[in-house]
């Protein structure tokens, strides 16, 4: 099955525009475990039982695995997932942007090692940093457009002088993803739910791809003009998957023992909303 094929198989089984992120820091952990990394695997693992019939994906930082020497629980929590909730695809946020042999082994890193079903990547070294991943087919890659950081507008609204029109550079990757470069249909874009004016830009430059949208939650972006603005369809089908991330609002909602059921309790809330906000949108 491919990752298209996932995504729209655990948003019509789960009733879910919901992405869970798993960023483990050990410093915020529940207080029987707070600071011992060797419980990065056991925190995530309790996440993903409670919520896994609540998600369209689970989203692994890698950099919170690798700051602990951590990468052997990370892959023991894919094969978790792979275990518990086959049906949940996951994309692992890696972010990862290089030319030629070096991005064709960080490929092997996040789709054999790390048996991820898509991958987050950088796009600002060009489309032979983009290949390499593509070569693996039924795989997918979200490419960096407009992220929800306040730092992204210092490149990414820029106005490219010597293209028709003046596009800001976010738009030209929408429209590079959408296009030239979307050669297997396997690419999606990254957009900040804090900037729903430009999620919808982004939509209108690539009306079908999938969208990764960080930033509700503990980011503060607003969940029903994320929907309103990314995603489109009806209510029996989605013709343009959005799939909305949390991570700290969901994974912390607890520090005690019951850390897990409160993060269940949480991401049902999120689900539901975004839920609601699709119907209003259909």
């Amino acid at each position: 099955m491919t990752f298209l094929a996932q995504l729209g198989a655990a948003e019509r089984l789960n009733q879910s525009l919901l992405c869970v992120g798993l960023d483990p820091d050990p410093a915020k952990f529940p207080l029987h475990w707070r600071g011992d990394t060797n419980k990065i695997f056991d925190f995530c693992a309790s996440i993903v039982d409670a919520t896994a019939d609540l998600v369209i994906a689970f989203k692994p930082q890698i950099a919170y695995f690798a700051a602990h020497r951590a990468e052997d629980q990370l892959e023991r929590l894919v094969a978790h997932m792979r275990q518990t909730a086959p049906q949940v695809p996951v994309i692992l946020d890696a972010k990862r942007g290089d030319i030629g042999n070096t991005a064709e082994q960080y490929a092997i890193e996040a789709f054999e090692r790390y048996g991820a079903d898509a991958v987050t990547l950088s796009p600002f070294m060009g489309w032979d940093s983009v290949q390499p991943y593509l070569k693996y087919h039924g795989k997918g890659a979200f490419l960096l457009c407009r992220t929800s950081n306040p730092g992204g507008d210092d490149l990414q609204s820029q106005r490219l002088a010597d293209l028709p029109g003046q596009p800001a550079l976010f738009e030209h990757i929408a429209a590079l993803a959408n296009g030239p470069w979307n050669l297997n249909g396997q690419l999606g874009l990254v957009v900040g739910a804090t900037y729903p004016a430009e999620i919808d830009r982004v939509r209108a430059l690539a009306p079908a791809l999938p969208l990764l949208i960080p930033g509700v939650g503990a980011q503060g972006g607003d969940a029903a003009a994320t929907v309103r603005a990314g995603w489109r369809g009806n209510a029996e089908h989605t013709q343009a998957p959005i799939i909305v991330n949390s991570s700290r609002a969901v994974i912390y909602a607890d520090s005690s023992p019951d850390f897990a059921k409160a993060a269940r309790a949480e991401a049902l809330k999120t689900r539901d909303l975004l839920q609601a906000c699709r119907v209003l949108a259909a």
